[in-house]
């Protein structure tokens, strides 16, 4: 077993607190140094100019497919070059009525040394990652995998 942690502080910076008005930023910081300003969507009173849980879990999954697929590559003696990904995260009433991610778009792009596989084992590839990525393991919405080309 392993164990993974992060650190997040909020703090009030107003006299009052406000659902309408109290400041939704926090800090999320990580055992490497790595510190981030966070808050809630633009939709739900938060500020667009930081990140905020549903695009981080978008990038998270995104992260972890990327991280898998290359791995799954290297083992099978594909050279990878480069990598990219525009994730979609869709925040939507589930079938209990209450919001949630109802669905993670993945669209990567992967470039290859040499012959590229054909799409369809460029597809095997990206399945293979998906039934391998931690998170989407860990994940219920639903997810695809669309890779570009």
């Amino acid at each position: 077993m392993s164990q993974y942690r992060a650190n997040l502080k909020w703090k009030n910076q107003g006299s009052d607190f406000n659902y309408d008005t109290f400041d939704r930023t926090h800090h999320i910081s990580f055992p490497g140094g790595i510190e981030l300003k966070a808050t809630s969507a633009p939709e739900y009173l938060g500020k667009k100019e930081f990140a905020n849980p549903e695009e981080m879990l978008a990038a998270t999954l995104a992260s972890c497919h990327m991280l898998t697929f290359l791995a799954v590559c290297a083992k099978s003696r594909l050279h990878v070059e480069s990598y990219e990904d525009a994730p979609v995260a869709t925040l939507d009433k589930n079938a209990d009525g209450k919001l949630a991610v109802t669905h993670i778009g993945l669209h990567p792009k992967a470039v290859f040394k040499g012959e590229p596989p054909t799409p369809e084992r460029l597809q095997e590839l990206h399945a293979k990652a998906h039934r391998n990525c931690f998170i989407a393991n860990s994940l219920a919405c639903k997810m695809a995998i669309e890779p570009r080309s």
